[in-house]
């Protein structure tokens, strides 16, 4: 099975080129940095830079969408190649081809607030002093357990 799984904020935007033909198709390459689980000596976080690539509809939503800084989720699978450059040498390649992505915070945290305002928090409505949330009326139907 080649399936991957990443969390990580595009190093720059999407570079989007389109294939020739009738029926143009979007293919968008983007490196994501993937922070590592530990850290090593002297307590900095270090990342993985890893190349991505979205055709087709997935590179036409990174191209309208997707930015420097963005926190995305992606799943795919990798993808090794190889060509020969123009000095002669052979050059391999390793790609992650992107089969679906999503936003992974909100626009607004992106930007730098941390998502919801306090204000924007609804404020659950307490019984009397016991810490517990009131249950309206009626709900044991809608649950999905007993």
């Amino acid at each position: 099975m080649n399936k991957v799984i990443l969390m990580g904020r595009l190093t720059r935007d999407p570079e989007v080129r389109y294939s020739q033909g009738e029926q143009a198709t979007a293919i968008a390459r983007y490196t994501l940095a993937v922070d590592r689980r530990f850290r090593r000596e002297g307590d900095q976080q270090t990342a993985d830079f890893i190349g991505c690539v979205a055709f087709g509809r997935q590179g036409e939503f990174a191209e309208k969408y997707l930015r420097k800084g963005t926190k995305i989720a992606i799943t795919g699978r990798i993808q090794t190649g190889s060509y020969t450059n123009k000095d002669g040498q052979k050059v391999y390649t390793t790609d992650v081809v992107v089969e679906e992505q999503e936003f992974a915070e909100s626009k607004a945290a992106s930007e730098g607030n941390g998502g919801f305002t306090p204000a924007d928090r609804p404020s659950p409505s307490v019984a009397a002093g016991d810490g517990f949330m009131n249950i309206p009326d009626g709900i044991d139907e809608e649950l999905p357990f007993n």
